[in-house]
């Protein structure tokens, strides 16, 4: 027993601090699936005012579930608290369950994101890890006295102080600046346009159409290949989803670049030659740059005959704050802009629709 209670103590605990640093270089990619989670809940019925509230706090969230997760994995390996930890594996755990299983069975949300965007897995892949997670966790709870300390009392407190400390300052420096690691579609040297094709390989789904129709009171479906006579009063069409595809959804499949007068521009900026930036401020809330920065740093570039193009999704709001400039204002849907800049605000410096960099907003000073 004290065997396997080793192995499993450090095989989970190594797991968790992976999992945690994974996500601790993009915090805002956790707080995003957390909002994904709160609007699919509130549009199911459930506590939608509460699930309202509890998506204004996402960040907090994901920060705390992402230290805690590190935490309680390196608690694991030293030993440290062991019945606290334990038990806070173990409910850590089953809420991770519940999660990806509302995933799996419901189909309502894509992925998880327990690796971040780093490491994707499959809605199977992710039910069953936790399910092999939640049995480990039941063996430690029983088997705890097995776990003993690899340090005395101090030097361990310490180094679980620390290491909360350091993956605080990680995120809180992944936030300011951009991911020390790019995972998503919009990485340096990818081609926006290629992108949003559809992949050569994909294989569409088949669908099936009813049609319902209506007869003295009595109604009946009938397939595309045995309608009824005129007598039959059309009522509407059903689309039922026969096969599921595979590989049919673009890498960038919702960036689209509308300008303030409903056109959509994404071909004619993106397929431009020569070097252009894109300005994304999705909006003005809780925004850091109350002193001008992203202002100044636009009327720079458009001093040196750079195009700049600000990519918002409250364009009257961020209009009236570059009013004074000869910048392009372009709408986005604001999930993309989630996607495509992991800072608010960001600027990626484009040839044609190919970025060639991108800074968060608190290196605007290194730009040159």
């Amino acid at each position: 027993m004290k065997l396997t209670v080793t192995v499993i103590r450090i095989l989970t605990g190594l797991l968790f601090i992976f999992s945690g640093l994974v996500k601790a270089i993009d915090p805002l990619g956790l707080a995003y699936k957390m909002q994904e989670f709160f609007e699919a809940w509130a549009n199911d019925g459930f506590l939608p005012s509460i699930m309202h509230s509890l998506d204004k706090h996402v960040l907090f969230f994901s920060i705390s579930m992402i230290t805690l997760e590190v935490v309680v994995g390196l608690a694991l390996l030293l030993g440290f608290m062991r019945k606290l930890a334990t038990w806070l594996l173990l409910l850590l755990i089953v809420f991770f369950t519940f999660l990806t299983s509302y995933v799996l069975f419901s189909g309502k949300i894509r992925a998880c994101g327990c690796f971040g965007d780093c490491i994707p897995l499959t809605p199977i892949q992710t039910f069953t890890k936790d399910i092999i997670l939640l049995i480990f966790a039941i063996i430690l709870i029983i088997g705890r006295k097995h776990i003993l300390p690899a340090l005395k009392p101090w030097p361990m407190a310490l180094v679980m102080m620390l290491a909360t400390a350091s993956v605080l300052l990680l995120q809180n420096r992944a936030l300011k600046h951009l991911p020390p690691k790019d995972c998503l579609p919009y990485k340096v040297g990818n081609n926006i346009l290629e992108l949003r094709k559809m992949p050569a390989d994909a294989i569409p789904d088949q669908y099936e159409y009813m049609f319902l129709y209506e007869k003295d009171g009595v109604k009946k479906e009938f397939p595309v290949s045995g309608l009824p006579d005129s007598t039959w009063k059309f009522v509407e069409r059903k689309q039922i989803l026969v096969k599921k595809g595979k590989n049919n959804i673009p890498l960038i499949n919702d960036f689209s670049l509308t300008s303030i007068n409903g056109n959509d521009s994404t071909e004619a900026i993106l397929g431009q030659e020569g070097e252009y930036y894109l300005l994304f401020v999705k909006d003005l809330d809780d925004y850091p740059l109350q002193k001008g920065e992203d202002v100044l740093l636009a009327r720079k570039l458009t001093e040196k005959k750079f195009p700049v193009y600000v990519v918002t999704s409250q364009k009257d709001k961020v209009s009236s704050r570059f009013q004074s400039l000869p910048v392009t204002i372009l709408t986005c849907d604001a999930t993309a802009i989630k996607t495509a800049a992991r800072s608010k605000p960001a600027l990626f410096r484009m040839k044609g629709p190919v970025v060639q960099d991108k800074w968060g907003w608190a290196d605007f000073d290194d730009v040159k």
